[in-house]
């Protein structure tokens, strides 16, 4: 059991037993409590141990200062004092991050408090798809929507989970309609232009014409790449090569526009010009696994298994979950 998990279960008790003389300051962390720069909050909390905000102020300091365990103490200890939508939000963000399991038994007790907590229903929905408890996550998103139809981050994260069920069209309607609601939000723009790509969409094409029209600097590389992930999708080989290339153009480390290029390239026999593509990524990003697989597979084809060898040894040092990478070395004598 994680010590999340124990803080969480007694969040009752621990407090009673952890605080000395009802100062508000838990013995398990009194050094730390009275040191800069929480030192003068332990005070104010010494001489008001009722005021949640104290609290919540020192938790937050804790926070940002990577003491976890120490910041959730104090947010539980401002939530048994008061509870409110900010110490219970900032509860179950540690737990989410910490122990997805406990946020749900937290933030489930929390919305009986409050249940018109949006922050809290948000949450409970990321805390049932962190344990991929994806139908319950889905349950919650359309509980919200139900309520609040104009949510964004409700509808993108249904988009994200319906996805993640391989149900690309409810994936694609969701995102749809966020878009509908916030056409200016640049990643949300791209989100829906790659699932309009990868779902073959000719939508795609006039989104990403119109964010290449905004983007009126040329620095963003995405519309081109997205485009040409349509047209690989939809077979259309020279125009996803063109705008694989326009991508690079523009961003000379778009690292995902050299794999889809060199794939394709490897796709249509172009094999030399493909390797050259996988090296110059490996060149850009030395520890980008992906690249030596497809250099190994390039140089497998080239007649020159040694070489291949060493470069699926590398993909598989780099990422140990690239299994294809060992699996194609062990073949190679």
């Amino acid at each position: 059991m994680s010590k999340i998990r124990i803080v969480l279960y007694t969040a009752g008790s621990f407090w009673l037993a952890a605080c000395g003389n009802g100062t508000g300051e838990p013995s398990a962390y009194g050094d730390l409590l009275s040191q800069s720069p929480y030192g003068s909050l332990t005070d104010s909390i010494r001489r008001d141990p009722q005021d949640p905000a104290l609290y919540i102020r020192r938790g937050i300091l804790l926070k940002n200062n990577r003491q976890t365990l120490p910041a959730l103490a104090d947010f539980q200890k401002a939530w048994a004092l008061r509870p409110s939508e900010e110490s219970g939000a900032r509860i179950s963000q540690i737990l989410l991050e910490q122990s997805p399991d406990s946020a749900v038994q937290f933030i489930r007790q929390a919305l009986t408090r409050l249940p018109g907590s949006l922050f809290l229903q948000l949450d409970l929905a990321r805390a049932y798809a962190g344990l991929r408890r994806t139908d319950q996550a889905v349950t919650v998103c359309d509980s919200i929507l139900a309520r609040y139809p104009n949510q964004v981050d409700a509808l993108m994260m249904k988009s994200d989970l319906l996805d993640s069920r391989k149900d690309t069209a409810g994936s694609v309607h969701a995102l749809e309609k966020a878009y509908e609601l916030a056409p200016f939000d640049v990643e949300l723009n791209y989100e829906l232009a790659f699932k309009l790509a990868q779902s073959k969409n000719p939508r795609t094409l006039s989104l990403c014409d119109s964010l290449i029209r905004m983007d009126s600097l040329g620095n963003h590389a995405e519309p081109y790449y997205f485009q040409g992930v349509y047209y690989a999708n939809t077979g259309d080989q020279a125009k996803a090569l063109d705008y694989f290339t326009q991508a690079i153009s523009h961003d000379y480390n778009f690292l995902d526009a050299y794999l889809d290029k060199g794939a394709l390239l490897y796709r249509m026999k172009r094999t030399a010009e493909a390797l050259k593509v996988f090296q110059l990524a490996a060149t850009i990003s030395p520890a980008y696994a992906d690249a030596y697989y497809w250099m190994g597979k390039c140089q497998e084809v080239l007649g020159q298994p040694d070489q291949a060898k060493a470069n699926y040894l590398r993909a598989y040092g780099f990422d140990k979950t690239l299994v294809e990478a060992r699996d194609a070395a062990a073949r190679l004598k």
